[in-house]
């Protein structure tokens, strides 16, 4: 049946709720429904409940699923890197795919590193790019840092 791939009618609700930025929230709660409740987030207990403070600036979620989100996306990258510039993977984790510092790719072309310090001839506080992709033949990189 065509339409078996769409998501149930309350899942695409709730994700059209999200993009509208209408999900029930506190500062939701106190702003829009004009409820008596304390609008601050409750997890940090510090800033207004927001949908963008929740999704990427309450200290509490900074700490570990920010950077777990990060990861994921990243590790999907590389891996799909990895597959355009001909490296052999493990065909079982295409999608649990955990990033091994160095990837060469047939024929030794090229090599795909991950979460590797970048040697500099001076001192750089940030030299530890998510991805970089080696050409061995032209001598080349390009460093990638993902940002979400």
């Amino acid at each position: 049946m065509a339409v078996e791939w769409r998501p149930k009618a309350e899942t695409e609700s709730e994700i059209l709720a999200a993009q509208d930025r209408e999900i029930h929230t506190e500062c939701y709660a106190t702003e829009i429904l004009s409820t008596e409740r304390d609008s601050k987030c409750r997890l940090c207990q510090q800033f207004g409940e927001t949908i963008d403070r929740i999704m990427s600036a309450c200290p509490i979620l900074a700490k570990e699923q920010y950077v777990r989100r990060h990861d994921t996306v990243c590790a999907q990258l590389h891996c799909n890197i990895c597959t355009e510039t001909a490296v052999q993977l493990d065909k079982n984790h295409r999608y649990g795919h955990v990033p091994k510092p160095a990837e060469t790719s047939q024929g030794g072309k090229g090599t795909v590193l991950w979460n590797q310090q970048v040697q500099t001839g001076r001192t750089v506080a940030s030299n530890k790019p998510d991805i970089i992709i080696r050409y061995n033949e032209k001598g080349t990189c390009m460093l990638i840092d993902v940002a979400i």
